[in-house]
């Protein structure tokens, strides 16, 4: 998938009008303002430093940062890994689909691309390996530090 009007909800729904709608038009059918503005901070983060650490605001707790540098012994990189990831199936319900599948792992690859360019903007020099990685549940987008 690459579009979402190949997503068979958004295209049954913009059937069911007759054609003349579009994704956009799905959105203001179906979510509102809050959602619009949560999504927004999944698409464009904030990150804390923490330590030579750059790390999703939300995945940041002090005690599970340390606990973490500890066991992973302050490996800048792999800490990052551990701790900045987004789990797709964890913030939206789908089904065990093909369909559902697709549309997870479109989701997460523009999650990657978004995540990318505001890594980027906040920390110009520096690099950053974002990607996404399958798991039996679905796709999970994390991010660290490249090596240098």
């Amino acid at each position: 998938m690459n579009d979402p009007m190949d997503y068979p909800g958004i295209k049954s729904w913009v059937e069911e009008w007759g054609g003349g709608v579009d994704y956009l038009d799905y959105v203001k059918g179906h979510g509102d303002l809050g959602v619009m503005v949560a999504f927004s901070r999944i698409f464009w983060p904030r990150f804390v430093e923490v330590e030579g650490c750059v790390l999703w605001d939300r995945a940041y707790e002090e005690s599970n940062f340390k606990s973490w540098r500890e066991s992973l012994s302050g490996n800048i990189r792999k800490i990052e890994a551990t701790l900045n990831q987004l789990r797709v199936w964890q913030i939206v319900d789908s089904d065990d689909v093909e369909e559902d599948w697709r549309a997870q792992e479109f989701f997460a690859a523009c999650v990657a691309k978004t995540w990318s360019a505001a890594l980027s903007a906040e920390f110009p020099h520096r690099s950053f390996d974002v990607r996404v990685i399958g798991s039996e549940d679905g796709p999970i987008v994390t991010f660290s530090s490249r090596a240098t």
